[in-house]
């Protein structure tokens, strides 16, 4: 800018120098004496005269544009703290600045809203949670009022109010673990503890776990897998992500058929897909399955779900294995597919 400004003074002194000598100007000649002469005596001193006074109102009009800039942008950060969902406008020479800021203030909004509904959702679950609470409690006080109040009771009776009330118990208990899991919920301080594990073995112990669970259902297990496929990863994280799966599948299968679990080795890790025969989750509910405290299962109830924390807690046991877990449904299938690289 300063070169062609210097070239600009020059070459416009050059053109008003030509455009006078088309003139005769005479010695007595106000304009000549006091203009004209010294310049002719002195064109260097007059041009770099110029070029500082020329240089000085530059800069002072270029300082007020970035004042103004500065301004505009310091009263445009503003905005980005704000709610509302306006854009930011920007001068025609901020406008990459202006998308740039626009970007963070949507990506910030997004976040905001998905934080608010997950904590909606998580108050709700409590909520939920604390009503369900007391079915199970007033169920075992009942039974074990009754077992304590009659003496004479017969043993089947006994024994059946004895089975009820430990049910009861059973499912207080989960209520409470699902509690605890709400409340202790973070998962900034998941880490990793890698070892080397035959994930085929592991697959065949967690589906002889779930055998009481399958016959209750009707169900039945075909695992396709190689003989043996060693994976590094964290176990016991990841049998949590497994055993959530299994569960889910378990869970809303149809009676009578079939959970196939099947395990590829790839050229850089494997792939495990997971497919049960139950009803198509809609589309919109299959965009929503891994976010926390979302249920499938949006009735009041909690008898039919956990607390919503399960397949969210399994994506960033996978994402922090580097791999990626996706899910599909249609035609009465359910597909969740786990891919993990080979960790060194």
């Amino acid at each position: 800018m300063v070169v062609l400004f210097t070239v600009g003074l020059v070459l416009t002194f050059l053109f008003v120098e030509f455009v006078l000598s088309m003139f005769t100007w005479y010695a007595d000649n106000f304009v000549y004496d006091f203009l004209l002469s010294p310049i002719n005596e002195h064109p260097i001193l007059f041009l770099s005269l110029c070029w500082i006074v020329g240089f000085i109102i530059i800069v002072l009009i270029s300082w007020k544009r970035i004042i103004y800039y500065f301004d505009t942008i310091i009263e445009a950060s503003n905005e980005l703290a704000s709610s509302n969902e306006d854009l930011i406008r920007l001068p025609r020479e901020l406008k990459q600045v202006e998308e740039q800021m626009n970007q963070i203030k949507q990506s910030s909004i997004k976040n905001d809203r998905l934080a608010k509904e997950a904590e909606q959702r998580k108050n709700d679950l409590i909520v939920y949670l604390a009503h369900d609470l007391k079915t199970p409690l007033t169920s075992v006080i009942g039974y074990l009022t009754l077992l304590n109040d009659e003496q004479e009771i017969s043993n089947e009776l006994r024994q059946k109010y004895t089975s009820i009330s430990l049910d009861k118990a059973i499912r207080l208990e989960d209520l409470i673990n699902e509690f605890f899991e709400i409340t202790r919920f973070n998962l900034s301080k998941l880490t990793l503890e890698l070892s080397q594990v035959n994930v085929i073995r592991m697959f065949e112990q967690l589906t002889f776990e779930f055998q009481p669970l399958l016959n209750e259902k009707k169900l039945a297990f075909q695992l396709i897998s190689p003989d043996k496929l060693d994976i590094k990863c964290d176990v016991g994280k990841m049998e949590r992500v497994f055993d959530n799966i299994i569960r889910n599948a378990v869970s809303y299968s149809f009676p009578d058929s079939t959970i196939t679990i099947e395990i590829k080795e790839e050229s850089k890790g494997i792939s495990i897909r997971f497919e049960n025969e139950g009803y198509t989750i809609p589309e919109e509910k299959v965009n929503r399955i891994f976010e926390q405290f979302y249920r499938l299962d949006s009735s009041r109830g909690t008898n039919t779900g956990g607390a919503g924390l399960g397949l969210a807690i399994a994506k960033e046991i996978v994402e922090l294995h580097q791999g990626t877990i996706s899910v599909s449904s249609s035609d009465d299938k359910v597909v969740f597919i786990i891919y993990l690289p080979t960790l060194s």
